[in-house]
């Protein structure tokens, strides 16, 4: 485990640093970026919200069954190991902090995709996400992150869902304590980095 962990840290760090990112495809969905850019420009914040994990917290924007399933797909992304994952560290309050202050045509695009997820899971699996084995869900996940021009069309909204909420999950995930200082050993300098992927293989 510590070998994987000093992998993925050493890949984050490079990331994070700008040496190395997810290509951005030139057919891209505006609300995507749009998304991407706005959590960005928000994931400061989030650090600060992290801090006071025990208040009370109701979602703004998703439903508590859409929220379970950012909490689920989220750790997907960025799982526990030896440090927190994005559940631990409330990735999904973050996620729904920016889909708050977003235009309503790119959180409604997000929820939309929330939607799809649930639909694509039964076609493939016979059942929705959240009853999907953790198998099932990371093999759904891995179609997706498969960008390529022979991608099957019944997935592309999906693809376009996937990178927004894998953008969103970084950019939260690694301006918080945990993925700055114990995932990144980060001195402080990182937090003004811009993060664009991750180093899953099932997720490039």
């Amino acid at each position: 485990m510590k070998s994987v962990d000093a992998g993925r840290r050493s890949a984050l760090r490079a990331l994070a640093s700008g040496a190395i990112g997810v290509a951005t495809s030139s057919t891209i969905a505006p609300w995507v970026e749009s998304l991407s850019a706005l959590s960005r420009q928000q994931a400061h914040a989030h650090a600060a919200e992290s801090a006071i994990a025990a208040q009370d917290w109701t979602p703004r924007v998703l439903s508590a069954r859409q929220n379970e399933m950012v909490i689920t797909l989220s750790e997907l992304i960025i799982p526990e190991t030896t440090t927190p994952g994005a559940k631990a560290t409330l990735v999904n309050r973050f996620i729904d902090t920016v889909l708050d202050s977003a235009p309503a045509k790119d959180r409604d695009s997000f929820l939309a995709g929330l939607t799809w997820m649930d639909a694509r899971s039964k076609t493939l699996f016979g059942k929705d996400l959240l009853a999907a084995s953790g198998a099932e869900q990371t093999a759904l996940l891995t179609r997706l992150s498969r960008d390529l021009p022979a991608q099957d069309a019944a997935d592309s909204q999906g693809v376009e869902f996937f990178k927004a909420l894998k953008a969103m999950t970084i950019n939260g995930y690694y301006t918080t304590e945990v993925g700055l200082m114990k995932e990144l050993g980060d001195d402080g300098v990182l937090a003004q980095a811009e993060f664009k992927g991750c180093d899953h293989p099932e997720h490039q």
